[in-house]
């Protein structure tokens, strides 16, 4: 299985994971160009999809959705109400009838060779949710938009392979940035974003001896910067009460408007 950052970013976000036969997007908020450039680089043809896992409705998770599945006609997997806002956005175009495959959080579900357990997630937005993929090789999650987290959001996550977390902002950054009040309420609300130091908290909670990788994703532009994301998230798993220094494990950063490595699981 294969796990890979095509965009990651306040702007736009755009994830594959897949194994040999069975090919999956999560979220498709950039350009329908950006996603097949992306594919092609591994090898891949849009219309090889197997489907794609929209998280919520936002314009930075669906912006490239209405022209990638006119083309394409892949089924796109969301809530009823994630759907509901998708059909109301302005920005994407009519969505080919017949596509949608209406899904439930905490109820597991299977793409081709692939198991999909989507789960529930504190954001201002319809019903989103977060996905774990397995497959007999291993398991991965992508898990951004998230305000806060809980026990149930850690149960999700216990025992996987690689991760794909998010680490929107720096708070003293975001506290003295340019952003409006309302802005800054919202985003360190608990249904906003995931700050750098609460990212750090949570992948040590999650840390073991079989963890492999952590990708930190979805960075704001104006309130954070990769280093920073980086060394936040390091010191906390290091300062935190698990058995593990930030040293112990791979980390890396996903770029905003670049791939990034491929996470082999």
């Amino acid at each position: 299985m294969r796990l890979v950052s095509i965009a990651s970013g306040s702007s736009g976000n755009c994830i594959y994971i897949g194994t040999e036969t069975t090919h999956l997007l999560i979220d498709a908020g950039i350009s329908a160009k950006r996603i097949e450039q992306g594919l092609s680089q591994l090898g891949i043809r849009g219309n090889e999809l197997s489907g794609i896992l929209i998280t919520h409705e936002h314009s930075d998770h669906i912006g490239g959705l209405g022209v990638f599945s006119r083309k394409n006609e892949i089924p796109v997997y969301t809530t009823r109400e994630t759907y509901e806002g998708i059909l109301s956005a302005k920005n994407i175009g009519d969505m080919p009838e017949g596509l949608h495959r209406e899904i439930f959080p905490d109820v597991e579900f299977e793409i081709g060779d692939m198991r999909i357990s989507p789960f529930s997630i504190d954001h201002d937005a319809a019903n989103p949710c977060a996905y774990r993929v397995g497959c007999s090789r291993g398991s991965a999650a992508v898990v951004t938009d998230l305000g806060n987290y809980s026990q149930y959001t850690i149960n999700h996550l216990l025992g996987l392979d690689a991760l794909l977390l998010e680490a929107n902002h720096d708070i003293r950054m975001l506290e003295t940035g340019p952003y409006p009040y309302y802005l800054k309420r919202r985003i360190m609300g608990n249904r906003g974003h995931l700050s750098n130091e609460c990212a750090g908290r949570l992948l040590g909670e999650l840390l073991y001896d079989g963890f492999k990788k952590a990708l930190l994703g979805h960075l704001s532009k104006e309130n954070n910067y990769a280093d920073l994301a980086y060394e936040t998230v390091r010191l906390e798993v290091t300062m935190g009460e698990n058995a593990y220094c930030g040293d112990d494990f791979d980390i890396a950063v996903a770029d905003r408007s670049t791939m990034s490595e491929i996470i082999y699981i």
